[in-house]
């Protein structure tokens, strides 16, 4: 009985404190609730009543059903999900009427895309809920790679948010011989947030936002710029901008337009489960492609769909210490793994010395040149620079887990060979070794050795001087005298020993590197 007393009680004085604290929009911000005594003063004695507390109301039985409940479980289905976070200003205009009609009559490609992105999605709107960014965002790859994460565009930007090269490396995207991050899942999707956050920040505005994603923000703010000083508006739609990205923003309305009321333009989304397609796995050292795809009992296509960057058949630990695995096939993996107890690897890099031949090079590392060539994607009539980090097989010495340093800076350098042929010209007055040499853009110490003689010396006019051009540059100059007719010569590639590079003879001219090709420029 004193039990039941004292559980009575106490559960009157909680109903009774409960009371006498009111909803804080009750009471200023700057004063203390109702029942809640300042620090240093004393509390009023507590009421016993058994009368109804003020402020509570009994709810009746005919109301319970007219009153809103907050969500407790998450929604089953992923798309529901990302309707609930949509958050951005819709856009309405013709455009979007244009790209709605346009996707409205191709259903087979919208639903391949959705179906695509099964694997990407759901994390990507993790992580768009975790920074508070509007899930419409999640979309975006369909418009820029309809989810393909190995899309490459004409401008070489890469992976499903379609990253440009210095872009992706301002963004932490490593890019080198063995793997491509602009293509990976996780970093490219993060790397795609922390970009459009910050131009957000820029902007204040994410139509603006993505324009700048499309167009870049330099362009952007100029446009911006303009418009002010015209006194016009400088919304996206306000703006002059290429067609590319005048159309951009509302490819998306319409695709989020989609999503949001599918019946309406009978468009069928394939079902995606709310929860993750994917397990991020570790790796305890480098191993071949196609025997992770096994021991997960994955098949491989799908393999390289959740590990897109890799672009060697081997997966070097020191630069990709883990693997993505659909959720199920996770735990097969660790179990198999854990069985397996033959060479993890078949493929290990090697650093060329120096340039050489792709011959040379595949003496030196135990493999025929076809397959050098093929594995490493090496065209025809290209020279190794010095440096060069190749896949080869593992053999002998060459039978380590490539370094750090290697797989985070690999690069593959490559010269065209050049082909000479032996020609003879006419010496003129005044002709010496340094005059020649400057006519035709070889060294003063190559004229000298092709012709025995030394660097300073003069030839007498008229007389027979050997060179060795480049068959596609046999121009001289206008005033210098005409080389004589010449018996042409095999190539000197196909007349080098095997295993030999084109220019191993000491009387042909040093391999010149070829310059860098110019990066290509793209929207971002």
């Amino acid at each position: 009985m004193k039990l039941l007393t004292a559980a009575c009680l106490a559960a009157l004085l909680w109903l009774t404190g409960c009371a006498s604290t009111p909803t804080p929009s009750s009471s200023p911000a700057s004063e203390p609730p109702t029942g809640t005594a300042p620090v240093g003063t004393s509390r009023p004695a507590l009421s016993l009543s058994l009368s109804p507390p003020s402020g509570l109301q009994p709810i009746a039985a005919s109301s319970w059903n007219s009153r809103p409940v907050a969500q407790m479980a998450a929604p089953a289905d992923l798309w529901q999900r990302i309707r609930m976070g949509f958050a951005m200003p819709d856009l309405n205009s013709d455009l979007v009427r244009d790209r709605e009609q346009w996707y409205t009559t191709r259903p087979d490609y919208i639903f391949r895309m959705t179906e695509r992105s099964r694997k990407y999605l759901f994390h990507i709107v993790e992580e768009l809920e975790r920074r508070g960014m509007p899930t419409e965002l999640a979309l975006l790859p369909y418009i820029e790679s309809a989810f393909n994460p190995q899309a490459v565009s004409s401008a070489k930007a890469a992976g499903m948010w379609q990253f440009m090269p210095a872009t992706g490396t301002s963004y932490d995207l490593k890019q080198n011989v063995f793997r491509d991050d602009r293509r990976d899942v996780l970093a490219s999707t993060r790397a795609a947030l922390d970009y459009l956050q910050r131009l957000y920040g820029m902007f204040g505005d994410w139509h603006l936002a993505l324009a700048a994603y499309n167009w870049g923000e330099g362009n952007v703010g100029k446009a911006i710029a303009r418009n002010q000083k015209q006194g016009l508006g400088t919304g996206y739609l306000d703006l002059n901008m290429p067609n590319e990205t005048r159309y951009y923003v509302p490819k998306l309305q319409a695709v989020k337009n989609i999503v949001a009321n599918p019946e309406l333009f009978r468009a069928e989304l394939p079902d995606i489960p709310n929860h993750p397609y994917f397990e991020t796995v570790d790796i305890p050292g480098d191993i071949d492609v196609a025997l992770a795809a096994k021991l997960a009992d994955v098949p491989l296509a799908d393999f390289k769909a959740l590990n897109p960057s890799v672009h060697r058949p081997v997966i070097l630990a020191a630069g990709t210490p883990q693997i993505l695995l659909p959720w199920d096939n996770a735990s097969i993996f660790k179990r198999n793994l854990e069985a397996y107890h033959e060479r993890l690897a078949s493929w290990t890099a090697w650093t060329a010395p120096s340039t050489m031949s792709v011959a040379s090079a595949a003496q030196r590392v135990g493999m025929s040149e076809y397959d050098l060539r093929n594995i490493n994607n090496i065209p025809p009539r290209m020279l190794i620079k010095a440096g060069s980090a190749l896949i080869v097989t593992r053999l002998g010495a060459l039978d380590n887990d490539v370094t750090g340093r290697v797989a985070e800076t690999g690069q593959l350098s490559l010269a065209p060979e050049i082909v000479t042929r032996r020609t003879t010209i006419k010496s003129g007055r005044k002709d010496t070794v340094v005059s020649i040499a400057q006519r035709y853009k070889v060294s003063i110490s190559q004229v000298a050795d092709w012709n025995d003689v030394k660097s300073g010396a003069a030839f007498k006019p008229g007389q027979s001087v050997v060179l060795y051009l480049p068959m596609t540059a046999r121009a001289s100059a206008p005033s210098s005298p005409q080389p004589s007719a010449a018996k042409p010569v095999r190539s000197l590639a196909a007349a080098a020993p095997a295993g030999r590079s084109a220019h191993a003879s000491a009387k042909q001219p040093p391999i010149r590197a070829a310059a860098p090709a110019p990066a290509a420029r793209k929207k971002h």
